[in-house]
């Protein structure tokens, strides 16, 4: 009985082996990420013993073959007894093959490591740990982890973590740009006179916002979220006045009589209206510039590339004014959202209102230049 189950073990450490293989390849072909949570250690193995605080890289490689020719002796004695690859995993205590019968005495079933969770062959390593996610004697992922060393189990992305907010030059370029480009519009489309008026306030409340936090937007008080509202609404306004007066002119038959100016006055009211809704999804999207740096807010109102696909960008990517300047006028250009997603219901709705307004400016003003160059 006892030649039978020892023929056995081996056959059986060798399918196990297989199997592990087979998963940790399939999962870095597809490339997920492990939930991080208490069950895991900081680093890239699992653990599922807590009194075991041994330094993670102190682990050997479960994808590395140990040396076969290399002594193995009884539970207790011998190398098998010290080291990373003796520490075997509470569900290795529990495995058949590690508590009952002769194999639990001494030869191979005996020595502890990865296939000590499951009764047969020695192989050092992390994997002897069993992770809560998968059955004893299955190995967590390689040291190095899917992502290599920087994506190990405990890494957090840094759009989901406290950082120390983003630079405040992109914005402010941004609205700077958006100022400018009241000026080229003609009386009749712009919203108070004299024309310098909105854009002179406009001036004045960046220029407040800028000195409150003159480098990273990392401060923010009841007053200065008002303030940078109250930009975005002045800004939208006037811009949204400027849509709607050229869009009944073109329709009555008053507005753009000569192609050049109508297409430099569709153009600059085209490119306003991508930075303002740039500058409303940058201020909402997880409750705004600071509220995304103190990592108050856990769920997104976008999903851009990056959050999908950590492993393609870098360790502290976090989204910026850019990044929703991006989102503005890719919706715009294409009419619907390109390879980043809106998640909550209020971004859906006001990427859908961008991409009306934006369709309604481009169709008339290019079909009435069109119609003059004839």
């Amino acid at each position: 009985m006892d030649s039978h189950d020892g023929q056995r073990d081996p056959d059986s450490a060798l399918i196990l082996e297989g199997i592990r293989a087979l998963h940790i390849r399939m999962d870095e072909l597809e490339g997920r990420i492990i939930p991080v949570g208490p069950a895991y250690i900081v680093g890239a193995a699992y653990l599922a013993d807590p009194s075991d605080t041994a330094d993670p890289a102190s682990h050997t490689d479960p994808t590395s073959h140990p040396d076969p020719t290399a002594p193995v002796g009884p539970v207790g004695s011998g190398p098998a007894t010290s080291g990373p690859a003796a520490t075997a995993a509470p569900a290795a205590a529990s495995a058949p093959a590690a508590t009952s019968g002769p194999a639990a005495a001494s030869g191979p079933a005996a020595a502890s490591g990865p296939a000590a969770a499951s009764g047969p062959v020695s192989r050092p390593g992390p994997a002897g740990h069993s992770g809560p996610a998968g059955p004893a004697g299955f190995a967590g992922p390689p040291g190095g982890g899917r992502f290599g060393g920087r994506f190990g189990l405990g890494f957090v992305p840094a759009w989901r973590r406290p950082t120390e907010g983003e630079a405040r030059w992109q914005v402010s370029v941004a609205v700077a740009a958006a100022v400018a480009l009241q000026f080229p519009l003609p009386g009749r489309l712009v919203l108070l006179h004299p024309d310098w008026l909105l854009p002179a306030l406009e001036g004045l409340l960046l220029l407040a916002l800028v000195t409150a936090n003159p480098r990273r937007i990392n401060r923010e008080s009841r007053a200065l979220r008002l303030l940078g509202l109250t930009l975005a609404t002045i800004l939208s306004l006037a811009n949204a006045w400027s849509v709607a007066q050229l869009i009944i002119g073109l329709v009555n038959g008053t507005e753009g009589n000569t192609a050049g100016p109508l297409l430099v006055t569709g153009g600059a009211i085209w490119l306003t209206n991508v930075i303002v809704w740039g500058l409303w999804y940058w201020e909402f999207d997880r409750g705004g510039p600071v509220a995304r740096a103190n990592a108050d807010r856990m769920y997104p109102d976008f999903q851009f590339a990056q959050m999908a696909t950590p492993q393609l960008a870098p360790p502290d990517w976090e989204p910026a004014f850019a990044d929703y300047l991006y989102l503005s006028f890719t919706n715009a250009a294409a009419f619907s959202p390109t390879d980043v997603l809106p998640l909550s219901r209020w971004s859906k709705m006001a990427m859908t209102a961008q991409a009306t307004v934006s369709i309604l400016t481009v169709a008339l003003v290019v079909a009435r230049a069109v119609n003059i160059l004839k």
